[in-house]
């Protein structure tokens, strides 16, 4: 090791280029430079100064600036930009100069008036990873700005930076928003939002048109595009984005555009169905949702006898031409045939669309999926679901923790596990059930893993591992689990679901405010959701908030009249694995003043 002193400090460094600024050097290179002079002379420079920059050197297309504070970066970031997209309104698209920054806080070497090390590397890969016009901050300096800056930022999660050893989460500024009011957007909060590409191929399947002509066939043509998700997130190199969120777009006129922004993905696939007597026509193409060019399209006719053939044909299709060197176990691998009867498929289908919808929907999915186990007693997914809506009715409070029909769940649960051993989404729904009846932790966690191993694209697995592993007090990896549930599955109906892990997890973890907080976001899209209604009283309580805790819990008590101390000891005894937590728990609605 070297004894010559090294000077070192922490600092907020700033990155820039210009985005296509070879293509626009080769276009017109004596303007391009002219136009780049004057708007650093007008906009750049000054924006700058005015933060108390300090510009270390300048390349050709970029520069790199040093900043006392995250915040004097931020700020001038945000001004290059909304400076530039002034100056770009009546510019023609492919001749604009628009800038990519990157923000970050680290430690830098100093040598000879110029700067070095990990921190000016990061800056620069953030910078690469940024829109043209667009600003991506690191977490680090984004812990440095929060709640001090006007701007508001998007999480993008965890980005793998090139030459950068470990995944760092990273920030979008939205530089079009200058009101500190609007908060800041989770990775699940809807549309408008734009998330960066993966790192692998990614795909949203959208609802395929049901071309029928009978609004009843909605249910065939939606179980067709469920079966090619869960077919495509077979492929461990393949980013699936989940039905949940593909399927907000149904019933919708979309630009592909928009929804590959919305979705963070490359591709989408879209098509129809078309269903006759016992014919059946598939059609679909593939779109490149940055460019809007049609990268596949074809048509697929075959009848009901041989439709999951049909999906197969479908899904080969478009994993090859994602990745024309796939190799055929690959493709293998990436197909799903989960029964051959379809009149079990059928029933299946039906009940997954009425689960959760009330206490009698809930009783209609059961006979659905009773009459096809009678069908098909070998088909492992009826007996998950079936499991599926025991755990709802606990969790809803439609019966009773001491229920004795609940152990039907449990018995339901242990036969799937054992009949799909490899079907990802039946291995969650059974491992979930198993710890929520049952408090079988150990067999319901290996089950969940498995799913993950099995489809590593799948956002109810991750959603349903974050949440168990709450539960047992593993905060950090639960809510890593629940933010990859969150990116593989950005509009999710059920973001609810995940939002109740990150509760558990900080509660877990005596985070009172914070679990609070998370509640308060479940509560304004599940206002009658009674684990939301349960915490959100308990952490009351333990703040001292008293009075807010007392109409929580009246709230509770229009949901679930039955509810009470005894009844919330048996229905969280089983799951919190940490005897201190569940006691806090219940001291919480006590104070609230929930009877015994």
């Amino acid at each position: 090791m070297s004894s010559e002193h090294v000077e070192r400090r922490l600092t907020a460094i700033l990155a820039a280029d210009v985005a296509g600024y070879s293509r626009l050097m080769g276009a017109d290179e004596e303007g391009t430079l002219a136009k780049l002079k004057s708007l650093r002379k007008a906009l750049v420079d000054p924006a700058i100064a005015e933060h108390r920059g300090h510009i270390v050197k300048t390349t050709g297309d970029g520069m790199l600036v040093e900043f006392a504070s995250a915040v004097d970066a931020a700020r001038c970031a945000a001004k290059m930009q909304r400076g530039m997209a002034g100056q770009n309104t009546d510019v023609p698209r492919d001749v604009r100069i628009e800038f990519r920054i990157g923000v970050h806080v680290g430690d830098i070497i100093i040598d000879d008036n110029d700067i070095f090390g990990d921190g000016v590397n990061i800056a620069a890969r953030l910078e690469g990873i940024a829109e043209p016009g667009g600003v991506c901050i690191s977490d680090d300096a984004h812990r440095q700005v929060r709640g001090k800056v006007d701007i508001v930022f998007d999480d993008m999660g965890s980005q793998t930076l090139r030459n950068i050893a470990e995944p760092m989460r990273a920030w979008r500024m939205r530089v079009g928003s200058a009101s500190s009011s609007t908060p800041p957007r989770d990775a699940s909060a809807g549309s408008g939002q734009v998330l960066a590409l993966p790192d692998k191929p990614s795909i949203a399947v959208l609802p395929f048109l049901n071309m029928s002509g009978d609004p009843e066939q909605d249910y065939f043509a939606d179980g067709i595009v469920e079966d090619i998700i869960t077919a495509l997130s077979r492929a461990h190199w393949l980013f699936v984005i989940a039905r949940n969120s593909s399927f907000t777009y149904k019933g919708k006129a979309v630009d592909v555009k928009t929804v590959g922004r919305e979705l963070g993905v490359r591709y989408v696939l879209e098509g129809s169905v078309r269903k006759a007597s016992n014919h059946v026509r598939i059609t679909g193409q593939l779109v490149d949702a940055t460019t809007g060019a049609h990268v596949w399209a074809d048509r697929f006719d075959g009848t009901l006898d041989d439709i999951f053939d049909l999906q197969d044909r479908v899904t080969a299709s478009v994993v090859g031409i994602i990745e024309p060197k796939l190799r055929h176990a690959e493709m293998e691998r990436a197909r799903r045939k989960p029964t051959e009867s379809l009149d079990a498929y059928d029933l299946y289908l039906r009940a997954l669309a009425q689960i959760t919808a009330s206490y009698e929907s809930n009783l209609e999915a059961l006979r659905l999926l009773r009459r096809a186990i009678e069908i098909d007693p070998r088909y492992a997914a009826p007996y998950g679901l079936a499991a599926w809506c025991y755990n709802h009715q606990k969790t809803r409070g439609w019966v009773s923790p001491s229920d004795p029909t609940l152990t039907e769940g449990v018995r339901l649960a242990k036969l799937a596990a054992s009949l799909g051993q490899d079907d990802s989404e039946t291995l969650w729904m059974a491992g979930h059930t198993l710890v929520q009846l049952n408090g079988d932790f150990l067999d319901g966690v290996a089950l969940i893993d498995r799913a993950l191993t099995l489809n590593p694209n799948s956002a109810n697995a991750w959603r349903t591992s974050g949440l168990v592993r709450a539960f047992l007090g593993d905060t950090e990896k639960a809510i890593a689990h629940l933010e990859r549930s969150a990116r593989l599955s950005p509009l999710d109906a059920f973001a609810f679901v995940g939002s109740i892990g990150f509760v558990v997890a900080h509660f877990m973890a005596s985070r009172y405010e914070e679990a609070s907080d998370r509640c308060d976001k479940v509560l304004q899209e599940q206002p009658e959701f009674p684990p939301a209604l349960r915490f959100k009283a308990a952490t009351c309580g333990l703040l001292g908030r008293l009075d807010e805790g007392r109409a929580w819990v009246e709230r509770l008590l229009i949901v679930n009249s039955d509810t009470a101390v005894s009844s919330m000891r048996l229905y969280y005894g089983i799951m919190m694995k940490k005897p201190e937590c569940l006691e806090a728990f219940l001291d919480g609605l006590r104070k609230s003043g929930l009877p015994e």
